[in-house]
């Protein structure tokens, strides 16, 4: 009789299940829409057409918009992808299920959020290359800045997903999550910059952030914005330990 080898060590399992949640967001359609499609549409219509006219202080649209549509792209993968995911997980019983094997709660945790990171790279190389296209050009001692920026905005993102998808039922989640996502577009400040308490937003804090970085040349001047980010994620750190449910 042979004896069980036992599980995998941690790592392994957490990068199994990263590249299962991978493979399901690059997979389903609608999720790519969101993800890539249309920001690289809104990419397009502001940097080379009139059909949306936006006060840019006089600067080429595409040094605005790019790091703008950057930021989108990340929100919409930590955020409205991953809450109706989990969401859904959560409905088929599947979050309770995983939990139980030996990847465990923090190994699934680990894996999601390994996953979106894996996306958000796709993410940034395929809209990266199509800004460059259009005629962007990134200040590139401002990467550091928005490295520190994506990673921040992708922690505070996550976390609100799980916040809604650990709390909501899944309709629901589908529901609100979407529409939470237009609001931030259209008035959040992630694409354009927005003044008053708009700024103090989440999205507006990893828009202005990584503009501050990439194209306005001024790192110094994303420090309030990473600040406000490191903030967010905190609340809502908090708040998913507190109140999320696994079934």
């Amino acid at each position: 009789m042979t004896a069980h080898a036992g599980a995998s060590p941690w790592p392994t399992r957490v990068l199994a299940h990263a590249g299962f949640e991978m493979r399901n967001l690059l997979r389903n359609g609608e999720q790519l829409l969101l993800m890539v499609i249309l920001p690289a549409i809104v990419l397009v219509v502001l940097a080379r057409t009139d059909l949306i006219r936006l006060d840019l202080g006089g600067q080429d649209p595409v040094q605005v918009a790019a790091p703008g549509v950057l930021a989108l792209a990340v929100m919409s993968t930590a955020f409205t992808s991953n809450a109706i995911a989990t969401g859904f997980d959560r409905r088929a019983g599947a979050l309770r299920l995983l939990a139980t094997t030996p990847l465990g709660r923090s190994g699934l945790l680990g894996g999601k959020v390994v996953g979106v990171c894996a996306v958000e790279v796709v993410q940034i190389v395929l809209l990266g290359a199509l800004a460059l296209a259009l005629g962007w050009r990134p200040m590139l001692a401002g990467l550091p800045v928005a490295i520190v920026a994506v990673l921040l905005g992708t922690a505070a993102f996550t976390a609100l997903a799980l916040l809604i998808a650990g709390t909501l039922r899944a309709d629901a989640v589908l529901a609100g999550a979407n529409l939470l996502w237009l609001l931030l577009v259209v008035g959040g400040g992630v694409i354009v910059p927005m003044g008053g308490v708009l700024a103090y937003l989440p999205s507006a804090a990893l828009g202005d952030a990584l503009r501050a970085g990439l194209t306005d040349g001024a790192p110094s001047d994303a420090l309030l914005p990473l600040a406000i980010l490191a903030a967010w994620t905190v609340l809502l750190g908090a708040a998913t330990v507190r109140w999320f449910r696994w079934d």
